[in-house]
């Protein structure tokens, strides 16, 4: 005891000690400090609460507000039970969130806002411009409307208020989403266990209700593509000038017969019930809930390529080929197992060629995956098939990339060589798996990133295939910087979050005018390829409402190019009825003078569920005479025919969707690709198989048009997607497609 009473005599005296020490804040360079008291430099030290979790509770207060203030409006101007109980769980949930914030405030010290709306200038005098509660503060939180849309939504009346009012609050709920998702960015924000819970309710009721308000406006936009019937075998089916001939089944080996549609696996349903105990959600609902992590193997359907009569689909499991009758259905010749992924596929004569991306791609076309950062077992590129005998398809050549293969284009073949475009999207891999690859250093200039592959591929001799250039494509035409394209992020507010261009995801060449365009993560690119070996950048376009520059397809005389925007990396759903209408959507160029003149865009205008994943996809020219149009994978958005000769004012003149997989899980399915060849739409369904359609007779396209793309004639009888050659026509059939309206 007297040994203790010692020690704290010590640090009794120190503490006093140290109290008598100056305790000084510098000021900025110039300024003068100032003294503080023990108190208020130990002030940061309290870690109950910090300025943003008082800033955002400020701002919460409003935001809910406005809520309340637009449920309010809602009694007089619309019966619609479904809006009506909406308005009312709102109504109760905002108001008790104001009055634990008010709480919560108030016992933390802090002076409570009023809230207002943000029409209400009035309530805002006294305060400063970016305080919280300000109107400049207000105009800056997400989701809130202005008062010009307040006034618009107190103005409208039944089904018009319907719209409008569903559509305020997804946007509003969206905002506060957004501020949840922002705080807990802060360092030490949200440090209060109170706190800390009511932003997990805010963000899970929040997106709860977005789900049911979403699905109430598509049940309104009328068109029958919304809301149909989910199922894996027979899901709801909505067609318009278009019909469906056959649908093959995915081929065995190619499926899990225990899981065809690749469905995760539930939480046990003790776990369930636990977590939606706590959650407070026991209210007699199924909240099953599903794993989030991916199986080793998946055998997701990708790309396809043509030649003759032979169809070859892509699979991240390796690839299948087709046989295709007199009447166009496919017969299946043969299943080739080599996993890699992601498995697109091109044809040159006998050869088939392959992208091979994922890690676990292996150099035998083994199914076990490969272990460790660097493996000589490792494959990730390129791969070479023989397919001469379509039945026993033989891996002749291989080459390796630093990045891999996410897709591939053939710039030119002939009886000697095979050039060809590689785009890796993929991380750079070790130098010890494979020289000479070199990831993002700062500075070094040997990076593997921001270039292309040029592979040149000996036909006499495939093994002897190997890179022969990769050209800085993106490098800065002034100073040489390789990084010299777009860098990442925004262009501005409401614009949105671009990726860095230090990679092409597709290249797609039209060897005839010596051109290819490049749909490259951050830009859109033409490319000079008059010498294949050696492309030239000559124009370059970002876009604000891009995430990421996927895919390209000219016309037929390669005087316009569509690009298309995969927001969201093609597995979320993007589609819905409250996705902004220029994201994730196709953008019309004009080609003049050898630049890009931007002209039009085009979004599939049915708006799809939350359990469809939906994004611009793959698509090829339909080849009718005179006319610029585009048939379009949309993944679970279904299969879009888009007449774009008026670059202006694209519309849609056929389509073919069907409902989600599943009901209750968002799986990666719907159409890769849809491509027109030889009188039908062939579409690879990513989970459920391959799809043949025709096209109906209709106001947009007659049936002489439609006999007229069918008999059109592809140079050397191919086609691959990421190289477009001009198509003709035999003179009677074009004749006829031109004569007057049927």
């Amino acid at each position: 005891m007297g040994a203790l009473v010692g020690v704290l005599g010590i640090i009794g005296s120190s503490a006093a000690a140290a109290q008598e020490v100056p305790i000084v804040q510098p000021g900025a360079p110039g300024q003068n400090g100032r003294a503080l008291s023990a108190g208020e430099a130990s002030r940061i030290a309290d870690t109950r609460y910090s300025p943003d979790d008082i800033a955002f509770m400020r701002g919460m207060i409003q935001h809910h507000q406005q809520a309340v203030d637009m449920v309010a409006l809602v009694q007089s101007r619309t019966n619609t039970p479904d809006v009506v109980a909406v308005a009312d769980r709102i109504r109760a949930s905002q108001a008790d969130e104001i009055v634990f914030m008010r709480e919560w405030l108030q016992d933390h010290g802090d002076a409570v806002p009023t809230p207002t709306g943000v029409d209400d200038h009035s309530a805002h005098a006294g305060h400063a411009m970016n305080s919280p509660g300000s109107a400049s503060a207000h105009a800056m939180m997400p989701g809130m409307a202005t008062p010009q849309q307040m006034a618009e939504l107190a103005a409208a009346r039944g089904t018009d208020f319907d719209r409008l009012f569903l559509t305020r609050m997804i946007a509003h709920h969206e905002g506060a989403i957004a501020m949840v998702r922002d705080l807990l960015a802060q360092p030490g924000s949200a440090y209060d266990p109170a706190l800390f819970e009511f932003t997990s309710d805010v963000r899970n009721e929040q997106q709860a209700e977005i789900n049911r308000m979403g699905a109430m406006l598509a049940g309104l936009s009328g068109d029958p593509r919304t809301q149909l019937a989910a199922g894996l075998a027979k899901p709801g089916v909505a067609a318009w000038n278009m019909r469906l001939v056959k649908s093959l089944p995915k081929p065995p080996g190619f499926f899990d017969p225990a899981n065809p549609g690749g469905l995760a696996p539930p939480i046990p349903a003790q776990a369930n019930a636990q977590a939606a105990a706590q959650r407070g959600e026991n209210d007699g609902e199924d909240n099953t809930q599903f794993g989030e992590r991916s199986s080793l193997l998946s055998f997701w359907n990708t790309d396809m390529a043509f030649s003759g009569d032979m169809l070859v689909t892509g699979n991240y499991h390796g690839f299948n080929v087709y046989r295709l009758g007199t009447d166009g259905i496919p017969s299946l010749v043969s299943s080739v197992v080599c996993p890699g992924g992601q498995g697109d596929v091109s044809i040159a004569g006998d050869l088939l060629l392959m992208s091979v991306e994922q890690t676990r791609g292996r150099v035998d076309c083994g199914l076990q995956g490969v272990q460790g950062e660097a493996s000589p077992e490792r494959f990730r590129g390129l791969r070479i098939f023989d397919l001469s005998n379509p039945a026993r398809p033989v891996q002749v050549g291989q080459v390796q990339t630093c990045r891999g293969s996410h897709t591939h284009s053939i710039v030119s073949a002939d009886d000697r060589r095979i050039i060809v475009y590689n785009s890796g999207t993929a991380g750079v891999r070790d130098g010890a798996e494979l020289a000479g690859c070199v990831g993002d250093v700062p500075g070094d200039q040997r990076t593997a990133l921001f270039s292309i592959d040029v592979i040149e591929i000996p036909v006499a001799d495939p093994s002897r295939a190997r890179i022969v250039n990769r050209p800085r494509v993106f490098a800065d035409e002034g100073t040489g910087q390789i990084a010299g394209l777009w860098r990442g992020g925004d262009h501005g507010a409401g614009t949105q979050e671009t990726n860095r261009t230090d990679q092409c995801h597709d290249i797609t060449v039209f060897p005839s005018k010596k051109i290819a365009a490049g749909a490259c993560s951050g830009n859109g690119i033409l490319l000079d390829i008059s010498d294949p070996l050696r492309p030239k950048r000559i124009d370059a376009v970002s876009d604000p409402g891009f995430a990421y520059w996927h895919s390209a397809t000219f016309n037929n005389d390669g005087t316009k190019v569509i690009f298309t925007d995969e927001w969201g990396g093609g597995a979320r759903p993007r589609c819905r009825t409250y996705d902004p209408k220029g994201y994730g959507a196709d953008a019309i160029y004009d080609i003049v003078d050898r630049k890009f003149v931007r002209r039009g865009t085009y979004k599939l205008p049915a708006p799809q569920g939350e359990m469809e994943n939906c994004v611009a996809h793959n698509g090829s020219i339909l080849p009718v005479p005179g006319r610029d149009i585009l048939v379009q994978a949309w993944y679970q958005g279904g299969i879009s025919v888009v007449d774009f000769t008026d670059s202006e004012s694209p519309r849609e003149i056929a389509y073919f969707d069907r409902g989600p997989i599943d009901a209750k899980q968002l799986v990666l399915g719907g159409f890769w690709s849809a491509y027109w060849y030889r009188g039908h739409i062939y579409g690879t369904e990513i989970t459920r198989g391959l799809d043949v359609l025709a096209l109906e007779p209709s106001e947009a396209l007659t049936a002489s048009q439609i006999a007229a793309a069918g008999a059109a004639r592809y140079p050397g009888g191919v086609f691959n997607p990421q190289t477009q050659q001009p198509v003709t026509w035999p003179s009677d059939v074009l004749a006829a497609a031109r004569s007057p309206r049927e």
